[in-house]
Order: structure tokens, then C-alpha cells, then sequence
């Protein structure tokens, strides 16, 4: 799997989460397989102001990386000194157009930015030409059921030089609920020439598997359904390499929930 100049083990990412994807789960992901982990969501606005509870969201080890630092706001140009901030402390950025939690919403940043294509362009353009590091969007299919517009968005940030493209196929105001429509993954990949990795519903590594099928994505990133089961990666590996799935013992799973006990 290659995103720009990055080379990856395998196509299998674990998912930017805010208050989940920490340094310690990370940890527990890339262990259990995940080729590359992103940090939770950080500020643009944090990182300008200085603050500290921002900067501690970028608390790496070595042994995570490959590290992808997803960013979030609305400004353009913060952005861009974001980027110029961030960008040594791991190998990958992301920028979030999908996060549909009220308090990002109101800021003008996540979910919020699919119904401004123009100012989405001006983002993605002033953070290319700020870093010359690997560039995603992890973004939504639209703002609701009649705004749809996850094709327009995908070709705006193709033409200001995205390197790979993120779709959770829910509207924002679908927020976690329903179907994800794994149908727009498909019609995104026979759209663009960029990778695109999918995203939603993915459970089990079974899920996984079904999702490349159905799809022809490049690359799979899982959210929720790693919440206390990292193994859905190897297992995944374990299927997509023509496999049985290996399924942990209770002693494995005590020692990985340890292992994540002590790592907080």
C-alpha cells in the first residue's frame, strides 16, 4: 500500500477517534497488525494558541510510527502553520471534513465544511503548499440525504494535490446511525486514480474482507470496531491472505487488556 512517498506493510489503518485513538491504543493497534494508526483530532486553533492539552495529543513513541496526525479547523492559513507544526511529529497528515459532533460543527470545521466546497478547496490547496509530507482527507458523503456530494468533494481536493482519500459513507446527519452505504466506496474508487480507503461497518474481519470485495478499495480503516478487539487486524490479514482467522485466547485477551492498562 503507497500513499505519496509512503510505503506501507498492508492496507489496514486503524481510525483518528477523539478521546479513542490515543497513544496508548495506537500502541495496541500497530501491535496487533495496523499498518498505519492516526492520532486523535488536533486544533488548528490549539495548536495556535499553545495549548497544552492540544499539544499532549501528539505524545508519540517510535514504535507507532508509521504515524498519521489528522488536523482539524476552518481557516485556511491556520491550518497551513498547523501543518508546519506538526508535520516532524509523524509521516502522514490528515485533514478531518467528516467529524459530525456538534461542537466541531458550530466551529465551522468537520462535516460542517462539505456544504462549502470553495472554502474546502482553499483549505486543501494552503496545506499542500505548506508540507511536502503525504496529504488525506477523511471526509463524509455529504451534509444529509439531499445534500450528497462526496464525488464533488473527492474531485476539488484530487486537483489541490490530496494523495489518498478517506470516505465514511454517512451524512452528517446520519452522525453513527444506519447503514453505512458501502456502494458510494465503489462508485469513489471507479472515480478517482488516488487511493481511496474505506471506511464504516467494519466489525469483524470478515467485515473487512466483504468491504474490499465489494468495494475495489485501496485500503480499509477501522473505527469502532476496534474498540477492545485488535485482533480484527491480524484476523483480517489472516482471511485476506487466503486464511482462517486466528481467534485469541481469554489469557490473550487478559494480557492485551493488561498491556492496555498499563500503557494509560
Amino acid at each position: 500500500m503507497i500513499i505519496g512517498s509512503l510505503k506501507l506493510e498492508n492496507p489496514i489503518f486503524s481510525a483518528p477517534m477523539a478521546g479513542i485513538s490515543d497513544l496508548p491504543y495506537r500502541l495496541i493497534m500497530k501491535r496487533h497488525g495496523a499498518a498505519l494508526v492516526f492520532s486523535e483530532m488536533i486544533s488548528a486553533n490549539g495548536l495556535f494558541f499553545n495549548g497544552k492539552a492540544t499539544r499532549d495529543l501528539l505524545n508519540s513513541r517510535t514504535e507507532e510510527h508509521p504515524l498519521a496526525v489528522q488536523l482539524f479547523g476552518d481557516e485556511p492559513e491556520r491550518l497551513a502553520d498547523a501543518v508546519k507544526q506538526v508535520e516532524d511529529c509523524g509521516e502522514l497528515i490528515d485533514l478531518n471534513l467528516g467529524c459530525p459532533v456538534r461542537k466541531v460543527i458550530r466551529s465551522g470545521a468537520g462535516s460542517a465544511l462539505l456544504r462549502e466546497p470553495n472554502k474546502v478547496a482553499h483549505i486543501i490547496s494552503a496545506v499542500r503548499r505548506a508540507t511536502s509530507r503525504p496529504l488525506t482527507i477523511k471526509f463524509r458523503s455529504g451534509w444529509d440525504h439531499d445534500s450528497i456530494n462526496f464525488l464533488e468533494i473527492a474531485r476539488i481536493a484530487v486537483e489541490e494535490g490530496v494523495d489518498a482519500i478517506t470516505l465514511h459513507p454517512r451524512t452528517r446527519a446520519q452522525m453513527f446511525g444506519g447503514q453505512a452505504d458501502w456502494q458510494q466506496i465503489k462508485r469513489l474508487k471507479e472515480a478517482l486514480s488516488i487511493p481511496v480507503i474505506g471506511s464504516g461497518d467494519l466489525f469483524s474481519a470478515v467485515d473487512i474482507k466483504t468491504m474490499f470485495e465489494q468495494t475495489g478499495c485501496d485500503a480499509v480503516m477501522i473505527g469502532r470496531g476496534g474498540y477492545g478487539n485488535p485482533w480484527i487486524v491480524c484476523q483480517a490479514l489472516e482471511l485476506l491472505a487466503g486464511r482462517p482467522a486466528t481467534q485469541p485466547s481469554s489469557a490473550e485477551r487478559l494480557a492485551v487488556a493488561r498491556d492496555h492498562f498499563e500503557l494509560c
